[in-house]
């Protein structure tokens, strides 16, 4: 069941909704969820399960964009999971707490998680007759010294398929299932070497083989039409084994080779599996052999087997690899190029999340405030590091949404304060009913006289800035309000001021940084302070933060982290 769970999970990561579960036949019952899909210590409302029954009997896909709860009102999108006869064997569904309109990526998006879904359990079920094939095979093993042989040999391909189909159902990207099937076949099968190229533009492309090692002398990539028997398995969608014993094949390459990975080794029997996806073959999977490696009817049906889950995993872990990419562009694209800021040092250091399949909403920005005609407010510049809620493309399209909004709040009140400009910014976000949330220092800093530069700033429940001077005292600008959130009433916000003196350096950072599971964040904190007081004097703002965040960043980081710093030089 926990494996069912992660496409509930994947789901609400994918289509950026809370909720998710897996709806199961006969019993109606929903798999247990994960946190991230369901609230702990609940139990999903009586109307999902009402709607999941609804999909089951109709056999077909149902994307609502208000289902009437009581008082209150939900969106509801769930598709059927389908078993190899056409039965239903489940629904899976995901539900956010107010009424949401699906877009046609999100119900394709859903669809396509379902279908993977539904291909995991009738692995499952194929697993099971897998086990009942080895029950079957140790009942004959007590019949004949000569069955027992056979028997044995089927229980290992069994259980081989059933980790097979275990273990490759929850890769999270190709380096994953390039390690995992060579987990897999290292015990069982035991080749000596292993190839993974996968189908791109019309040249296959080598993924590193888990065994063996990285070889340089490997092309990267080479054509779909060459002669290899790699290539060949490819282009007819067919099994080629290569045996040394066995005549060249006419326009093959002289002797047994298999694909160039291989080119220099000597081997005896090597197997060409191309890797069949849903809608294309994505490549193929070639495993070799030193010694002599008979592929009899029932090897080859295993070979087959475990290459039809080998490509389920990569086609899942190019679909991800594929949405990550494009999320992670789309944030990259609205991340500031720091304006030239005279009288100024400026730098900012940008690092995501280490996990492939998180984005976030974490920003810096920095522009030109405009002047005041006729007043006594001079230009200088807003400085803003925040962060939206969320790990996902909805958080990082917001960030882009909130970032312009809060430039335009300041353009439209030349003159006011930062404080004011978050204020403009919520009502806005109010009026345009823009769910937006989450964190904000958004300040100002103008010229004054003797090299000196005036601060202001306002703090929208953000980790407090640090503040260094040029002797190495260190303050934490802790001053803040109530954190941004789209349900919460605008209400006025402070703002608090400094003079910063040749030599100051400002540091403002998201709580990627010294946010880390079962650590201390305030000793994060204290830490951070300590580096930034000892820091070499005169030494560049990129390489301090570079310092920075290689000291006190997580090495596993769950959040993407931003640092942001600005300094008055002394001359």
């Amino acid at each position: 069941m926990q494996r069912l769970n992660r496409f509930a999970r994947l789901a609400t990561r994918v289509l950026g909704v809370p909720l998710g579960l897996v709806w199961l036949e006969p019993a109606g019952e929903a798999a247990g969820a994960l946190p991230e899909c369901w609230p702990p210590g609940t139990a999903p409302a009586p109307q999902t399960l009402e709607c999941c029954r609804r999909v089951a009997e109709s056999g077909h896909p149902q994307f609502l964009a208000r289902v009437e709860a009581g008082a209150a009102a939900f969106a509801f999108a769930g598709v059927p999971l389908m078993g190899g006869f056409g039965e239903i064997l489940g629904v899976l569904a995901v539900a956010d707490s107010s009424p949401w309109v699906w877009s046609e990526d999100e119900v394709q998006d859903l669809s396509d998680l379902a279908a993977a879904c539904s291909a995991q359990m009738r692995m499952r079920k194929r697993s099971e007759n897998g086990r009942q094939a080895r029950e079957a095979a140790e009942d004959a093993a007590q019949v004949a010294e000569g069955e027992a042989l056979r028997a044995r040999k089927l229980l290992n391909r069994s259980e081989l398929l059933l980790r097979a189909s275990e273990d490759l159902a929850d890769t999270s990207g190709l380096d994953d299932v390039r390690q995992r099937v060579g987990d897999l076949v290292s015990g069982d099968l035991k080749p000596d070497r292993i190839d993974l190229v996968l189908l791109r533009q019309g040249r296959l492309h080598h993924v590193r083989s888990p065994i063996g090692g990285e070889r340089p002398d490997v092309p990267e990539s080479f054509d779909l039409g060459s002669p290899w028997p790699v290539a060949q398995a490819v282009r007819e969608n067919r099994t080629v084994v290569v045996d040394a014993l066995r005549p060249s094949q006419a326009g093959a390459p002289s002797g047994p080779l298999a694909s160039p990975a291989f080119a220099t080794q000597d081997l005896a029997t090597a197997a060409c599996l191309p890797l069949r996806g849903t809608r294309r073959i994505l490549g193929a999977l070639v495993l070799g052999w030193d010694a002599p490696y008979g592929i009899g009817v029932d090897e080859r049906a295993v070979l087959t087997t475990l290459a039809g889950y080998t490509a389920q995993a990569v086609e899942r872990a190019l679909h991800l690899d594929e949405r990550v990419t494009a999320a992670r562009q789309l944030q990259r694209a609205m991340l500031t190029e720091l304006p030239d800021a005279p009288g100024l040092e400026l730098a900012a250091l940008y690092r995501p999340a280490a996990q492939d399949d998180m984005v976030g909403g974490d920003w810096y920005d920095a522009y030109p405030l405009p002047g005041v005609a006729n007043g006594d407010v001079t230009g200088g510049l807003a400085l803003t590091v925040g962060d939206i809620t969320g790990h996902d493309m909805r958080a990082a399209a917001l960030m882009g949404q909130v970032r312009s909004m809060l430039r335009q709040a300041d353009h439209d009140h030349p003159g006011k304060g930062p404080d004011q400009a978050l204020t403009a910014l919520e009502r806005a976000c109010r009026r345009l009913d823009l769910p937006a949330s989450g964190t904000a220092v958004h300040a100002h800093i103008r010229p004054a006289a003797d090299g000196y530069w005036h601060l202001k700033w306002s703090n929208a429940g953000h980790p407090a800035p640090l503040l260094v001077t040029a002797d190495g005292v260190v303050e934490s600008l802790t001053q803040h309000d109530i954190l941004l959130h789209h349900a919460l009433a605008p209400r006025p916000r402070t703002c608090a001021g400094r003079s910063l003196a040749p030599g100051s350096t400002l540091l403002l950072y998201t709580d990627g940084l010294v946010e880390e599971r079962g650590e201390d964040i305030e000793a994060n904190i204290d830490r951070l302070a300590h580096l930034l007081a000892a820091a070499p004097p005169g030494i560049r703002l990129p390489a301090l933060l570079r310092s920075l965040l290689d000291a006190i960043g997580p090495r596993e980081a769950q959040d993407d982290t931003v640092l942001f710093a600005v300094r008055v030089p002394t001359s």
